[in-house]
C-alpha cells in the first residue's frame, strides 16, 4: 500500500511539474505574440498559438477584438504577428488554401520583423534556392486589398526599406509597410 501512495504522489507531482512547465511555456508565447504589436494593442488582444497538428489554440481571450500569435518556430526567423478580425479571416484563408473573404481589408503588425521562406510562394515551407527568401524588419501589413495595391514594387526580390507587395501575383498578394 505505501509502494502504490508512492506511486501516485510521484504521478501528482509529475502532473503539477507538467502544468507549471505548460503554464511558462504559455507565458513565453504569450509574450512573444504581445512583442509583433504596440503594447496597447498586444496587452489586450486574444493569443493564439497553433498546436503540432496546425490548429489554432487559445491562450487568452482578449477584450479589443485584436489577435496576435507568438513566433513559429518552424520558420526560419521570428515571425510573431497581431492583425484585426478581417486580417484573421485572411489568415484562415491562406492557411486553408481558401479564396480570401470579398470586401474584407484586414491590417497586421510585425513588430518584431519576419523572416519568409518565399517572397513569391505563400507555401514555401523553407529558403530555397530560387524561392526568393525574404527578411524583413518591423513593418505592418495590409491584406486583401487586391486593388488598392496598384504602384508598389511586385518584384520577387523586394526591397524590404521600402513598401512592397508579397506573394504578387496570387490570392494572398498584400502590402508590406516598413515602420523603421
Amino acid at each position: 500500500m505505501k509502494r502504490l501512495l508512492t506511486v501516485a504522489a510521484l504521478l501528482a507531482a509529475g502532473s503539477l511539474i507538467a502544468m507549471r512547465v505548460a503554464a511558462a511555456d504559455d507565458a513565453a508565447l504569450i509574450k512573444s505574440a504581445e512583442s509583433a504589436a504596440p503594447a496597447a494593442v498586444g496587452s489586450g488582444a486574444t493569443i493564439y498559438a497553433m498546436d503540432k497538428g496546425g490548429a489554432l489554440r487559445t491562450l487568452r481571450e482578449g477584450t479589443n477584438g485584436f489577435w496576435c500569435m507568438p513566433d513559429n518556430p518552424v520558420t526560419p526567423g521570428p515571425d510573431p504577428m497581431c492583425g484585426d478580425a478581417n486580417s484573421m479571416e485572411w489568415l484562415m484563408a491562406l492557411v486553408g488554401k481558401q479564396p480570401p473573404p470579398k470586401g474584407k481589408v484586414g491590417f497586421m503588425f510585425m513588430l518584431v520583423g519576419g523572416s519568409d521562406a518565399s517572397n513569391t510562394d505563400p507555401y514555401a515551407t523553407k529558403p530555397e534556392e530560387g524561392n526568393n527568401w525574404v527578411k524583413t524588419g518591423p513593418h505592418v501589413m495590409v491584406v486583401n486589398a487586391m486593388d488598392l495595391m496598384q504602384g508598389y514594387p511586385a518584384l520577387p526580390q523586394p526591397d524590404t526599406t521600402k513598401p512592397y507587395v508579397m506573394w504578387a501575383g496570387t490570392p494572398y498578394a498584400h502590402l508590406m509597410i516598413p515602420v523603421k
